[in-house]
């Protein structure tokens, strides 16, 4: 117990550094922009503490439980020696992990109120599940062979900017942030766990070459999905359809209620059904096929509870700090009309999330921790955040110019695979998941408020056609960063060595 209790307080000390950033760029922008006090000043300061508190009990249970479970679930289904059983695993958690995940759900009602019902949420979900499904068991096929994970996924970025120059542009930008938001919070952890987990159990594969991967290809298949359904399953009345309905938007940004103990209960509950369908998929699993009882349980439990509790506190922390100053600034932003603004906000704002990402710190550790070479995670997450803050200043530019998403993607994907053919092979894998891994429980929420803040807000623009699109910026530029940096310091060593 004094243990746990050390590294409590090691990880709440971390994640409220981590949150500094985002901090600054507030008080920055009301200080010196706007020079006022944001309305309910004494809820946002209560709502970050809370939500430090929530990504140390969530840090703190993806430590205890979910990353050693995905180490032990990978040895148990390469011992029974049954591909079947450890795919369908595979996709069984793959599905389970995303059909349930909130950023899912958010981004799939937005789009069904937007367009009217002509898209349907619960059809939007399933298409995003099920690709997320279907590649997680592929993946699982392909470290076991040892496949090339930078070929597989370049030629997956081909297939979507192909298929892209096809697809109804109304919903070109909703199906590269399904992507972004398939990589998320419940999904992203136990993914990651999986990868490494089977690429540290056979001997000729390498962790951090082998074992990442995953993410980026749960990031890739939804893109794929939902243009392929928006090709072929939509009709050409479908732009006519398209009508965003203010009053039919259910507030789930802001904590509406207050801290009565039924009311905390009742969240907590509704937190934990969130990651249900995992733990039945786990459990389904690990006593009907692998016929074994979990080991170290007591573990695994304890760190469940963790993950419950810190994605609850996270979540109403989010409610309460994070997004009505978000939105307060988006709007005296709209006020203010002044672009260079928009700009600077799009960018810091992009950087300050992602510093303080739990995901993203947490798969960045795994990384470290499994790697055969000591990375600077310092550095790593530095280069993610700028990736981030440049992704979102240029998803900004272009909304508020009109521009077309379609050009502006496939001249980044096109950058992202010249750069891996160049980049270390060891690095690509991990560069391409930390794209995946950055659009995440901050990220998401704040970057979507943001984005349809401003395309309801600026004359001409389509909620659905300009709204949307901005998670995808937030992840391909992280690769770019990553990679670039990778490819610097190869040819930095090799000068060295000569």
């Amino acid at each position: 117990m004094p243990e746990l209790i050390k590294e409590f307080k090691k990880t709440f000390i971390e994640s409220f550094l981590n949150l500094i950033p985002i901090l600054l760029i507030v008080a920055g922008f009301q200080i010196f922009v706007f020079q006022s006090v944001p309305d309910g000043l004494d809820s946002i300061i209560f709502g970050f503490f809370i939500v430090t508190i929530g990504v140390t009990f969530f840090l703190m249970g993806l430590e205890i439980g979910v990353f050693p479970l995905g180490n032990s679930l990978s040895s148990e289904f390469l011992e029974k020696k049954s591909l079947f059983w450890f795919a369908l695993f595979g996709f069984a958690l793959g599905f389970s992990a995303s059909v349930a995940e909130p950023a899912i759900i958010a981004v799939a009602s937005q789009a069904e109120t937007i367009t009217n019902g002509a898209l349907n949420a619960w059809t939007l979900r399933l298409i995003i599940a099920t690709s997320v499904g279907a590649i997680t068991a592929f993946g699982i096929i392909r470290t076991i062979y040892g496949w090339s994970i930078s070929k597989i996924i370049i030629i997956g970025y081909v297939i979507v900017l192909l298929i892209t120059y096809f697809t109804p542009r109304e919903i070109v930008g909703l199906a590269y942030d399904s992507g972004g938001v398939a990589t998320n919070v419940a999904t992203v952890p136990l993914i990651v766990a999986l990868g490494i987990g089977v690429a540290s159990a056979i001997k000729e594969r390498s962790v951090v070459r082998d074992g990442f991967g995953f993410v980026a290809l749960a990031a890739i298949t939804p893109m794929i999905s939902i243009q392929l359904y928006g090709i072929f399953a939509l009709d050409d009345g479908f732009s006519s359809q398209i009508q965003y309905i203010a009053n039919e938007v259910e507030d789930k940004a802001h904590y509406i209620g207050g801290f009565s103990i039924a009311k905390v209960l009742f969240d907590l509950f509704d937190t934990f059904t969130n990651i249900l369908p995992i733990i039945a998929t786990i459990v389904l699993f690990q006593y009907f096929v692998i016929k074994k009882p979990l080991p170290n349980i007591g573990r695994v439990v304890f760190g469940f509870v963790f993950l419950v509790l810190g994605l609850y506190g996270f979540i109403v922390g989010i409610k309460l700090g994070l997004f009505p100053i978000g939105e307060s600034i988006a709007k005296n932003l709209v006020i203010m009309n002044n672009v260079f603004f928009i700009y600077l906000f799009a960018f810091l704002i992009g950087f300050g999330t992602t510093m303080a990402e739990p995901a993203l710190v947490a798969v960045i550790k795994q990384a470290d921790k499994m790697s055969e070479k000591q990375m600077n995670v310092k550095i790593i997450r530095l280069l993610v955040a700028l990736g981030v803050g440049i992704g979102i200043l240029t998803g900004s530019y272009k909304m508020v110019n009109g521009h077309d998403i379609w050009l502006f993607i496939t001249i980044l994907y096109m950058l992202v695979i010249v750069l891996a053919f160049f980049a270390p092979k060891e690095i690509v894998a991990f560069a391409f998941d930390l794209g995946g891994v950055t659009t995440s429980e901050i990220t998401v929420p704040i970057v979507t408020a943001f984005g349809l803040y401003l395309a309801m807000n600026i004359e001409g623009r389509d909620p659905l056609m300009d709204g949307f699109g901005l998670i995808a910026f937030a992840s391909v530029f992280p690769m770019i960063t990553v990679l670039g940096y990778s490819i610097l310091v190869k040819k930095f060593q090799k000068r060295q060595e000569s």
